[in-house]
């Protein structure tokens, strides 16, 4: 009896995720013309103004052999994956106000759906990346490998990530309503200290290059790319993705668990 009440709970939890996820896709593009289509035309749009800017403006070193455009887009939608996840989950707890103090479902649920929400983002940025893959395929910048498909190795890591990250930062939120400005400035340092659209070589620093090896997005955005150019990363860049995806997860499910009966309290 136990048991099957554990999967009735487990079964509601997973359709409530599941229409969570989906509110969150509509309200990002709620009442847009071309609706969902903007999750593909975005980052094709932000790889164009990026690429002209950073190849015909500024100075962008050895991309280590990969197409430029691919270098940019790659980059920004792996990189994408935890900026939507902690952007949106900051404030999910403090939002969902009314929903948690009337019901008794776990505060876990709402950052988590943000972060499904961000992978399904990803999903869609993959394609505008095949895309582009496809036309510089045909321009002869460009082949295809089949180390590609070891993406789905990578994403339950930036997933981990990006989940410790969302609940630390949602709990967190909820006691310290200026966390939303900080982390903005936070959000900026972060995208220009992890090499989305330069190489680190460019730097031409020494003591600044080292500084990014401590940053974990450069790993998983290196991950991605390697796969791109049909290397298939190090065990050690495995066992770094991991590390740093449990760890994260580990330390933001157990601030969580610390402060949920606080969180009640203080909504």
């Amino acid at each position: 009896m136990e048991k099957r009440n554990l999967s009735k709970r487990a079964g509601q939890r997973a359709y409530l995720l599941r229409l969570l996820v989906r509110r969150n896709i509509k309200n990002q593009y709620y009442r847009s013309f071309i609706g969902i289509l903007w999750t593909v035309l975005n980052p094709l749009l932000n790889m164009l103004v990026m690429a002209f800017v950073f190849s015909q403006l500024f100075g962008r070193g050895d991309t280590g052999g990969l197409d430029y455009p691919l270098y940019i887009l790659s980059g920004n939608i792996v990189f994408g994956i935890m900026r939507a996840s902690t952007s949106g989950s900051l404030p999910c707890l403090v939002g969902q106000r009314d929903m948690l103090q009337k019901t008794k479902l776990p505060i876990s649920l709402f950052p988590t759906a943000n972060v499904f929400s961000s992978l399904v983002t990803f999903g869609f940025s993959f394609i505008a990346l095949l895309i582009v893959a496809l036309f510089r395929f045909w321009a002869g910048k460009y082949v295809f490998h089949w180390e590609i498909v070891l993406t789905l190795v990578l994403l339950p890591a930036i997933t981990l990530f990006s989940l410790g990250l969302s609940y630390f930062l949602s709990a967190l939120y909820v006691f310290f309503r200026d966390l939303k400005h900080i982390y903005t400035v936070v959000l900026t340092l972060w995208t220009y200290l992890t090499p989305l659209f330069y190489a680190p070589e460019a730097l031409n620093n020494p003591a600044l290059i080292a500084v990014l090896k401590f940053n974990p997005m450069y790993y998983y955005v290196t991950y991605f790319r390697d796969l791109l150019m049909g290397v298939i990363p190090t065990l050690g860049e495995h066992i770094l993705c991991y590390a740093f995806g449990i760890g994260a997860f580990a330390i933001g499910a157990l601030f969580m668990l610390a402060v949920r009966n606080k969180i009640a309290a203080k909504l």
